[in-house]
């Protein structure tokens, strides 16, 4: 700007604020005292305006859309579900769609961004994180057991009324059994029930309707609340299966779908009980 449109423009600044904001001579200008407390204030109002911009950039730069995540049904309501509430807070223009089942789907022809996989994974293009380990073990309620006693072996399980999970991949009825002194067995289980939601078989067997399978994270409130019980404690289950979390790689991936799967990498651990 020419320093005659400035000249002009604090002379019009002094006769609106009616002070006197420079000393004018024919070799240099100075600031008046009221020239000097304009200055200063003027400084802090170019930081409130400063913060202002910035906590505005903050706000536009929030990720916001949609974030489709698959899941176990049982794993979502035991592990998922928490976490999400508190993503919701930190991340209110996300709208997190749940796409819950106890199949495997597809991520790509099933639209899903993120999933939490059980199993050994194939070779894909998926990114993966391993989050834990599944295993089993083997619980009834105790009016179950008060009725039908409790199972002293495996080999009673034959006489007892048992809780398979099957969907289109597989039927959990071969149970397998590791003797803390070493020895496997394992039992072919004649099912009273048979369901393709791990969370109906949970409430079946707090209805005293026979023994389940299940890893014990997932069933904490109802051992908590003695809902269930655990038998076979002499035995563990030999195999284990790798949990994973996976996700798009990233040229598929929206900002909102990187931020929820940053977070859900870093805090959906699972831990040994």
């Amino acid at each position: 700007m020419p320093r005659s449109s400035v000249s002009k423009r604090i002379s019009k600044l002094e006769q609106t604020l009616n002070v006197r904001l420079l000393e004018r001579s024919t070799r240099k200008l100075s600031l008046t005292q009221s020239g000097h407390e304009l200055l200063k204030s003027t400084e802090q109002l170019q930081n409130v305006l400063h913060n202002t911009e910035t906590l505005s950039d903050q706000v536009q730069s929030l990720p916001q859309g949609k974030v489709k995540i698959g899941s176990s049904t049982l794993m979502a309501n035991r592990l998922l579900i928490p976490h999400l509430n508190e993503l919701s807070q930190i991340y209110p223009d996300i709208c997190f769609d749940l796409n819950l089942s106890d199949e495997v789907v597809d991520l790509i022809d099933n639209q899903v961004d993120i999933a939490i996989r059980i199993g050994h994974l194939p070779d894909s293009s998926l990114l993966a994180r391993k989050i834990g380990e599944k295993t089993f073990g083997w619980f009834a309620s105790p009016n179950y057991l008060a009725q039908h006693g409790t199972p002293d072996s495996p080999q009673s399980l034959l006489n007892h009324r048992c809780l398979v999970f099957k969907n289109k991949a597989t039927t959990l009825d071969t149970w397998i059994f590791l003797h803390s002194q070493g020895e496997v067995s394992s039992i072919k289980v004649k099912p009273a029930m048979i369901s393709d939601d791990a969370r109906a078989l949970v409430q079946l067997a707090t209805l005293g309707q026979g023994i389940i399978m299940v890893d014990p994270r997932f069933i904490e409130q109802e051992l908590h609340s003695s809902e269930l019980v655990p038998i076979f404690n002499d035995y563990t289950h030999p195999d284990k299966q790798p949990i994973h979390l996976v996700c798009l790689g990233k040229k598929r991936r929206s900002r909102a779908v990187t931020c929820v799967w940053e977070a859900l990498s870093e805090n959906l651990l699972l831990t040994k009980n």
